[in-house]
């Protein structure tokens, strides 16, 4: 056989499967999405949904809930906007199913302070222009809350130093536990001034 006709046979061989089974090469039809009800309770009110079990606990939010401060970044865990707290733990909601959370107690942005009456982390978000164009702000504003709870609580850090004795706010404390929210802005330097301030008063 030479190459011309090698290369004809190739091609008549590649041709086929379009000819012959060119039906069975299509995926097959998606079946019903399962569904399943689960309830939680979000800033205080209890809810009832009935969703795809593949739906996380982020669009559960914004598209069941309409809750829309819960922002949608990377939808891989990775920059923090979505940060929510749940049972007192902040969480990546894009990463978490809605099911995963029967009978929790959700807390987002919309859930911590109002515009008559900020939280005091809103405030200092404020005070310290801890954001630009703010589409990070209300993971960053639900991460800050509950990592000042991690102090407390005397959880330590990677930059922890000592394990014996409780853990002590500082600039590397903060910009550590806070890494995992990401400000494209980059306005971190006064992000840690709101959470410092907001830290002092809590002391």
């Amino acid at each position: 056989m030479n190459r011309r006709d090698l290369m004809a046979a190739a091609g008549a061989c590649a041709a086929l499967p379009l000819t012959q089974g060119g039906a069975r090469s299509q995926p097959a039809p998606a079946g019903k999405p399962v569904k399943a009800e689960v309830s939680f309770t979000v800033n205080g009110r209890k809810h009832a949904l009935d969703v795809d079990t593949r739906t996380t606990l982020l669009d559960a939010l914004r598209e069941h809930l309409h809750m829309t401060g819960t922002k949608k970044g990377c939808d891989h865990g990775q920059c923090g906007a979505c940060t929510v707290i749940v049972d007192g733990q902040r969480i990546n909601s894009c990463l978490s199913l809605a099911v995963m959370h029967p009978d929790a107690e959700i807390t987002t942005i919309e859930g911590l302070g109002t515009v008559e009456n900020l939280h005091p982390m809103q405030a200092a978000f404020v005070k310290h222009d801890g954001f630009q164009c703010g589409y990070c702000t209300p993971g960053q504003i639900c991460s800050s809350v509950a990592m000042l709870d991690e102090i407390e609580a005397g959880i330590p850090s990677h930059v922890t130093s000592d394990l014996t004795v409780s853990v002590t706010l500082s600039e590397s404390e903060i910009r550590e536990r806070m890494s995992g929210n990401i400000c494209r802005c980059g306005a971190y330097s006064n992000i840690v001034e709101a959470i410092t301030e907001v830290a002092r008063t809590r002391a």
